[in-house]
């Protein structure tokens, strides 16, 4: 096993133990307990003194408690005299504020750059970037982790054939486009017109045959499905033959998921559990495991 402990955080039940079997690294649970006013209660159980710590979190639900809890996990193992002390993060929050709109609001990305500076090495999954393309200018302990090589498997193993990639903006484009080029297949980004965090208008940024394609809809996360929506509503026009909505991170908020699956095939990767994340991404989180 070496000198590497996985340790599995609350967010992290579902896949923890597989990103440790595919790293070869000793694998342990965080012990989480609560005092009767709440307050929280962690452990190690497990000796990680000279031990390269890796933490295992997803940072979805109540985000703010998890927050919590990763940080006394990564202060104790420094305490505990850990070598190094680093946080997989499968979904990484507060990142999509970047800039200032309106006077006196917070900077979130920049602020959670300083609570988690701590850290030797923060990897990410595919990171929420908007303005700010590189994770290291957000996050600077950050390395990012993508999930273009697994996404493009799983279509592989489904032996998904005639596919064309579509990007719901410019920002999907790197994932609608990466998938494509590995496939040896075509991809067209829409422009996006956002009206607020759950109206949205899309548009073809150019002309594209669809006829009788299956269509792979790919976008980093789906929340309250809007974009989505959209996007399905606009590609239906060119009269696809099927319709495959992908999320690296499907949050799937305010009943979205059930909205999806009327119009697509609907589909995330485990970054977040639920009832369609079947992409495994723990191999490519593995790999960073070193």
């Amino acid at each position: 096993m070496g000198n590497k402990i996985i340790i599995e955080c609350s967010g992290a039940t579902h896949i923890a133990k597989k990103i440790a079997r595919s790293s070869k690294g000793e694998y342990s649970k965080l012990e989480l307990k609560r005092f009767p006013d709440k307050e929280m209660d962690i452990r190690f159980l497990k000796n990680v003194k000279r031990k390269k710590v890796f933490l295992v979190q997803s940072f979805y639900g109540n985000i703010n408690e998890k927050i919590v809890e990763t940080l006394f996990a990564g202060y104790t193992a420094k305490d505990l005299g850990a070598k190094k002390v680093n946080l997989i993060a499968l979904h990484f929050p507060y990142l999509r504020k970047d800039k200032r709109f309106k006077p006196g609001e917070c900077i979130s990305s920049k602020e959670i750059n300083k609570i988690f500076s701590f850290f030797d090495k923060v990897f990410i999954v595919d990171p929420h970037l908007h303005r700010i393309k590189k994770i290291r200018k957000i996050i600077k302990v950050g390395k990012r982790i993508s999930s273009v090589s697994a996404i493009a498997n799983y279509i592989k193993k489904k032996n998904i054939k005639n596919t064309f990639f579509i990007g719901p903006d410019i920002e999907s484009n790197q994932w609608a486009k990466g998938v494509a080029d590995l496939l040896g297949e075509k991809s067209a980004i829409l422009r996006k017109k956002r009206h607020s965090s759950r109206k949205v208008r899309v548009k073809f940024n150019r002309k594209v045959d669809l006829k009788d394609k299956n269509v792979i809809i790919i976008d980093d996360i789906i929340s309250s499905g809007g974009t989505m929506l959209e996007t399905i509503k606009e590609v239906k026009k060119l009269k696809p033959k099927k319709i495959y909505c992908i999320a690296i991170h499907g949050i799937f908020s305010e009943n979205s998921l059930k909205k999806l699956k009327k119009q697509a095939v609907v589909v995330s990767t485990n970054t977040i559990p639920s009832r369609v994340s079947n992409i495994d991404i723990s191999m490519e989180v593995a790999k960073f495991l070193k």
